[in-house]
């Protein structure tokens, strides 16, 4: 019995397939994307092997078409059947080895962009050649090929589709079967956004062995059992397949679905089958422009139909359908000037050209659009449209000369003024400002051949500076007519004219000033040296520039470094006050210059400087000084040693060199002793003439000439210190010192020197250690028990404890008056005051006492002393500041005398009244 699987479907409405994309679609005329939604290739049987395809095998003429607008743009594909894959210029291939293809393959191939987010799906069957693909109404190119290219295919929903089986055929005994040829499955078409109810029934899925035995009927796939999940349910028993909810074309454009059918024990009765659903658009989504406001330029006085920019809408509905094709248009522009309509778009790639002339930047500088994108191809009636602004800002080309504002303009300047601004020049420019079509340059074009005179451009203002440059001379030219033209930094554009107003007269007038009297700078005279004081040597006169007044000059020195010169105060007359002498230091490459000063009697009064060069020609007045002044040579004459000697001459060539030396004749020892020869005219060669000289110094005189007419001779004298030398013709240290200039006699004479200082450094110490022992050895004046030295220290500070360091110092001081005293009654006195009374008289000391009254003086004033009650320390006690409450040091109390036994200190009573109290405290007998 011949068995099937077979789809009845809900719904025949016949709807249109479109492209997939998940970003949404472009409103650019190049819509990317598969030429076709359903793709079917046959597979010609020479292509087999055995049944089946071998791995990596090319399907001929199997390939899928993909349109990219960006031909930059990576495309790849993927398959959904991992047996088959797609290269990049689409062509269809094996994977791995096909081993049976004896059933209609169907698979999905998903191309995805590398600059964009977009995806794109296609459906593609394969089928071997020769099979029959019902439904009879579908027309199937011939084999190996493609449906024919198309945006829009249509396929209606099937009702009956008979899935691939095999079927006997013939005798049972031979076992000969017969394979019923495929059916092509078109996919399912769900319109979004639909209504409902739900669940929606799109298709009931049965198979023809129901009758036998009890299916059960499951869905599986994205949609069915894998996110999104419960998007499509079937009823297991009666096959029919339900969408849940309302479907979003932009949010998921396909489904790709396998169907099963399995008994109740779940083994499978059908193998299953594919079945791909597709949202069919709706009109669901306004175009989108990219930006709300854009932004663009066109130069003015451009041509009608030059381009100005373009404005972009995407619809994310299907670009290949009504709902996703958008058409642009102008609705207002603003402002009316000089008509309404200046500009045009195109209604597909949204570009906006002008369509007429008149565009100028100085009446209109900006232009406001306002643009609609409309989807469904432009209609009003049906389609959904967004608008966005377009700002067109006219740019400035140079159509307008610069024109000055009056055809002559005035100015004066001060005659050797430099730098000065004498005229501005106003200039107006109607082109956008600080712009090279604004900026204006000015050129003198005539009137002035010398030059004194250059245009600059204020930056601000535009305005044109004539300015000096080069100083105008009164009673040269008193006054200059400029003939000045104004142009842009930029050429004018083509077909405008220049203005008449870009040319003007500058007139500018010389104002006469007072000059200072000018030099003829440098001054240069010629004079050989040696010119005496009181020479004139020429007169150095300035001239006033101003010929039409009489003025008169008085000069004066400014410098003259070495004072040789004086200028006559009314003519100028240069004489000399000393000699002068080129090789002076202040004559520098035979030039002596000095400067002076030319004054004249204008208001104001003005000074000239003039430079006078005296050039000094040399003459031969300097003699030659020998060069080295001293040498060292061997004392043996074998090995050969010599001195090279030269000379030195202030003068200059030709009273200089070459020089001649000789040595003269007398003392004849030097003749004896040594010889010259000459080496060329500036060295020669000074050696000893006998085999051995004893080791010494000798000065050997020397006598140099110059070649000056007539030569100098300078008798010169070289110090030659002769030593014994080593193998290398060096002096030896020995043989240096004694060649020094200091004698035996000398020598011994330094050293008796140091014997003595040092016997004096030790006869002085010597006699400091005997005085000190002599000063330890001699006996005290007084009984070593008497003496308190040793027990009474006197220290210079008396301040309290360590917690008294705020001293009142007034305590301590003497009152001015002793008023307070003496108005206090009788008997009533404080003991620690000096007493009333009247001072005693101490004796007096003469200028030049004899030293035996010394020891007199001294009882007479301790007697003095004693006897004065007004002598301090009062007899009395003292009355001291607080020292505070105690003393972080120990106490002393227990300390004891360190003396055995106890003192006497009777003694006290005969020192005086000052230790009567000591002498009460520590006196008096034993039994007190």
């Amino acid at each position: 019995m011949q068995t099937g699987f077979v789809i009845a479907l809900a719904c025949a409405l016949v709807v249109e397939t479109s492209l997939v994309s998940r970003g949404g679609p472009t409103a650019d005329p190049c819509r990317p994307g598969f030429s076709q939604s359903f793709y079917i290739v046959f597979i010609s049987q020479n292509v087999l092997q055995g049944g089946g395809i071998l791995k990596n095998t090319l399907l001929p003429s199997g390939r899928v078409t993909f349109e990219s607008c960006c031909r930059s743009e990576r495309i790849s594909f993927e398959s959904s059947d991992p047996k088959f894959g797609v290269h990049p210029d689409g062509s269809l291939y094996a994977e791995r080895d096909v081993a049976n293809l004896s059933e209609p393959v169907q698979f999905m191939v998903t191309a995805r962009g590398s600059k964009e987010s977009h995806i794109w799906e296609t459906t593609v069957k394969l089928a071997i050649a020769g099979h029959s693909l019902p439904p009879p109404d579908l027309q199937i190119a011939r084999e190996a090929s493609f449906y024919p290219r198309s945006h829009h295919n249509h396929y209606p929903n099937p009702r009956l589709i008979a899935f691939p089986r095999r079927h006997q055929r013939g005798s049972s005994t031979n076992g000969l079967h017969r394979q019923k040829r495929d059916w092509v499955i078109p996919p399912i078409n769900v319109p979004e956004n639909s209504r409902g109810p739900f669940p929606q029934m799109l298709v009931r899925i049965r198979s023809d062995q129901d009758k036998e035995i009890e299916i059960r009927y499951s869905i599986t796939g994205a949609g069915a059992d894998q996110p999104p999940s419960d998007v499509y349910i079937i009823d297991p028993i009666t096959g029919k397949m339900s969408v849940t909810k309302p479907l979003d074309r932009e949010d998921r454009a396909s489904y790709h679905l396998r169907a099963h059918a399995v008994d109740i024990n779940g083994n499978q009765m059908e193998p299953p089958i594919d079945l791909y659903i597709y949202v069919i658009d709706m009109n669901d989504n306004r175009p989108e422009f990219k930006n709300q406001v854009y932004n663009g330029s066109v130069p003015e006085g451009s041509k009608p139909g030059t381009s100005v920019m373009r404005v972009t809408a995407f619809d994310a509905d299907d670009s290949t359908m009504p709902n996703g094709l958008v058409h642009y248009r102008i609705l207002n522009q603003s402002p009316h000037t000089p008509i309404p309509n200046m500009f045009t778009i195109n209604g597909v790639t949204g570009e906006i050209s002008s369509i007429a002339a008149g565009l100028d930047r100085e009446k209109v500088s900006q232009y406001t659009l306002i643009v609609q994108a409309t989807d469904m191809e432009g209609s009003l009636n049906f389609g959904l449209s967004n608008t966005a602004t377009a700002l067109i800002t006219i740019t400035d080309i140079n159509d307008n000369p610069p024109e000055l504002d009056a055809k002559t303009f005035l100015g004066e300047v001060p005659e050797n003024a430099v730098g000065v601004v004498v005229a501005n020049l106003t200039v107006r420019d109607r082109d956008q400002p600080h712009t090279p079509n604004w900026n204006a340059v000015y050129r003198i074009v005539s009137g002035d051949p010398m030059g004194h005179f250059t245009i600059r451009t204020d930056e601000i203002s535009n305005d044109g500076r004539v300015t000096v440059v080069k100083p105008v001379d009164y009673e040269k030219n008193g006054a200059f007519m400029l003939n000045v033209v104004v142009s842009n930094q930029a050429h004018l554009s083509s077909g405008i004219p220049s203005s008449l107003s870009s040319t003007a007269g500058v007139t500018i007038t010389v104002l006469d000033v007072n000059e200072a009297p000018v030099f003829s700078n440098p001054k240069i005279i010629r004079f050989e040296e040696g010119v005496p004081s009181d020479t004139t040597l020429t007169v150095f006169a300035a001239q006033d520039p101003d010929h039409y007044l009489q003025h008169t000059v008085r000069y004066s020195k400014l410098s003259d470094p070495a004072n040789w010169l004086r200028i006559n105060r009314t003519n100028g007359q240069i004489t000399t006050m000393a000699v002068l002498d080129r090789e002076s230091p202040y004559v520098k490459s035979n030039v002596y210059e000095a400067t002076f000063l030319a004054v004249d009697n204008g208001s104001p009064s003005a000074t000239g400087t003039g430079t006078l060069q005296i050039y000094l020609i040399d003459v031969n007045d300097n003699v030659p000084v020998l060069v080295p002044r001293e040498a060292q040579l061997c004392e043996r004459s074998r090995p050969i040693s010599r001195i090279n000697i030269t000379a030195s001459d202030a003068d200059s060539d030709p009273n200089a060199g070459p020089y001649v030396f000789e040595l003269p004749s007398f003392p004849q020892s030097a003749r004896r002793n040594w010889t010259i020869s000459r080496i060329n005219g500036e060295y020669a060669q000074l050696r000893l003439k006998i085999p051995y000289l004893e080791t010494g110094v000798y000065r050997v005189p020397i006598l140099v000439s110059d070649s000056g007419n007539p030569p100098l001779t300078n008798r010169s004298m070289i110090r030659v210190k002769v030593c014994p030398c080593d193998e290398h013709g060096d002096c030896t240290t020995v043989g240096a010192v004694a060649s020094a200039s200091l004698g035996t006699g000398a020598i011994i004479a330094i050293l008796i020197c140091i014997i003595i200082l040092l016997s004096m450094v030790l006869f002085f110490v010597m006699w400091m250690k005997r005085r000190e022992k002599e000063r330890q050895t001699k006996p005290l004046l007084i009984d070593p028990e008497d003496d308190v030295r040793d027990n009474i220290l006197k220290y210079d500070e008396e301040g309290g404890g360590e917690e008294d360091q705020d001293y009142d110092l007034s305590q301590l001081q003497q009152p001015d008056t002793l008023d307070h005293m003496i108005s206090k009654s009788v008997g009533v006195r404080r003991v620690d005051e000096r007493p009333v009374v009247p001072e005693s008289q101490y004796p007096t000391r003469n200028a030049l006492p004899h030293p035996g009254d010394i020891g007199e003086f001294i009882i007479d004033g301790l007697r003095a002393a004693d006897n004065d009650p007004t002598a301090p320390p009062y007899d009395s006690l003292l009355v001291f500041d607080y020292e505070g409450s105690g003393s972080t040091a120990g106490s002393v109390s227990s300390l004891d005398s360190s003396s055995s036994g106890e003192q006497d200190y009777d003694y006290l009573n005969d020192w005086g009244p000052r230790f009567k109290k000591l002498a009460d405290l520590y006196g008096g007998s034993e039994e007190d």
